[in-house]
């Protein structure tokens, strides 16, 4: 949160934990859509892809094109 104001800018302890509680519905929210995904395909594993078309399928379209780029780059690491 700090990288995205300015550098006098303070952040008080209630709205640090109001945006851990989003962050954490969020993530619930995207793994539940994914573990759907995964339940109607005979899946139990979840995959990265997984991940990246639920948040497709939720209208999160704009996160596809980064999280692809970054996904491919973490692939990259490991080799």
């Amino acid at each position: 949160m700090r990288r995205a104001l300015p550098p006098n800018a303070k952040i008080s302890n209630d709205a640090k934990e109001a945006v851990q509680h989003c962050v954490t519905e969020f993530i619930s929210f995207i793994t539940s859509e994914a573990i759907q995904k995964c339940q109607h395909e005979g899946r139990r594993i979840i995959k990265p892809e997984d991940v990246i078309s639920a948040m497709e399928e939720l209208g999160f379209d704009d996160y596809k094109e980064p999280l692809d780029l970054f996904l491919k780059k973490y692939r990259m690491r490991d080799q």
